[in-house]
């Protein structure tokens, strides 16, 4: 019997900043059989060059263009802060990289407008990292939608609840980067991929300050929006990051319900289901120095290492885009416009908070 082989490109990746996420991201494209060639920077030379030593890393720069530009690399992976991810997107699309970008594409639908421009002119792809997409449950509520299981879908809820511990770790990495921009874009991408062809239409939100604002943040602590489809379908959407630091989730503590004329699909993430309770604490792998004595194990919302390998939303997502690139397989990360629509919305979500009008779309301005 012949047995057919198909081709894989070969592929050559750069990995800009080596923080967490550029962290795990570069150590899962090690691991790929089609990555050939890897190459991270980091404007911290230092952190740079401790991701290089533990991986197999061919090149290590504090600049993130000559790493880009270098001839091997043929796709790159943008894991700055969410404030700095625009330049190099639009510098890899100049070189016609590929590009998977973290989430939110950007913190300004200006910026977003730039690189979908840019993309246009590149000829290449773009995908944003809203991994979230690859929870096995809501990759298959993607599926029942697509097979009409449950109707015209009527609305529809979402929140996601979290300790301060990990809200202070963003703000201070990206001040800006508040609990609806950087964790409630997460389900508005959900909400928006599964009501994919209806377009957003207006959105009235209310928001609460304490915890964040005393620390000298101007987020706030708990924000709650009813989001209004073009054809009527209402969702309601909320995110509290401000519960006690010693809170047990290890990441984003979610629910999500999508409701449809004819079925209905309810989805509970927070993992009170597996607890662990130890004397000896437990380390929180998102926040350095920070442990807990009970967990809720594989609550982190990207993932978990485990005898050696990292699993989880995060580790599929990577690898479906390697898989993407190297093979032609289709994927279902965000699109650049998509990703454009759900940062419109978060915008607006904040923008409502902040006014308490009503905001409908398009969004008048591009910034909260």
């Amino acid at each position: 019997m012949e047995q057919r082989v198909k081709e894989r490109n070969e592929l050559g990746i750069a990995v800009i900043g080596s923080g967490r996420m550029g962290t795990l991201r570069a150590s899962l494209a090690a691991a790929h059989p089609a990555v050939h060639f890897l190459a991270v920077s980091d404007i911290d030379l230092s952190r740079a060059r401790t991701l290089a030593n533990k991986i197999d890393v061919q090149f290590v720069s504090n600049n993130n263009l000559e790493v880009i530009s270098r001839p091997e690399v043929n796709a790159v992976i943008v894991s700055t802060s969410e404030h700095e991810h625009t330049l190099p997107v639009l510098q890899a699309l100049e070189l016609k990289k590929s590009v998977l970008v973290e989430k939110p594409i950007a913190l300004s639908v200006e910026d977003a407008n730039k690189m979908i421009a840019a993309l246009r002119q590149a000829g290449v792809g773009l995908r944003v990292g809203y991994s979230q997409r690859f929870k096995r449950g809501y990759l298959l509520a993607k599926e029942q939608i697509l097979q009409g299981r449950l109707g015209q879908i009527i609305g529809g809820a979402a929140r996601v609840y979290n300790s301060r511990a990990q809200a202070f770790q963003i703000l201070k990495r990206s001040p800006n980067a508040s609990p609806v921009l950087d964790v409630l874009t997460y389900y508005v991408d959900l909400i928006c991929w599964y009501l994919k062809g209806n377009a957003p239409a207006e959105v009235v939100a209310r928001g609460q300050r304490g915890v964040f604002q005393a620390a000298g943040y101007s987020a706030d602590d708990l924000t709650w929006a009813i989001l209004t489809f073009a054809d009527g379908a209402v969702v309601s959407l909320g995110v509290d990051y401000a519960f006690p630091e010693k809170y047990p989730t290890l990441g984003q503590s979610p629910r999500l319900e999508i409701l449809g004329t004819e079925g209905v699909m309810l989805f509970d993430e927070e993992r009170k289901d597996q607890i662990l309770y130890t004397d000896r604490g437990f380390p929180h792998g998102y926040v350095p120095g920070h442990s807990i004595n009970m967990a809720f194990l594989s609550s982190t919302s990207s993932g978990d290492w485990a005898l050696g390998d990292f699993w989880g939303p995060l580790a599929d997502e990577t690898r479906a885009w390697l898989d993407h690139l190297s093979t032609g397989r289709p994927c279902a990360l965000a699109t650049p416009e998509e990703a454009r629509t759900t940062l419109e919305v978060t915008l607006a979500i904040e923008k409502a908070a902040r006014t308490r009008e009503t905001v409908r779309f398009p969004l008048q301005g591009t910034s909260s």
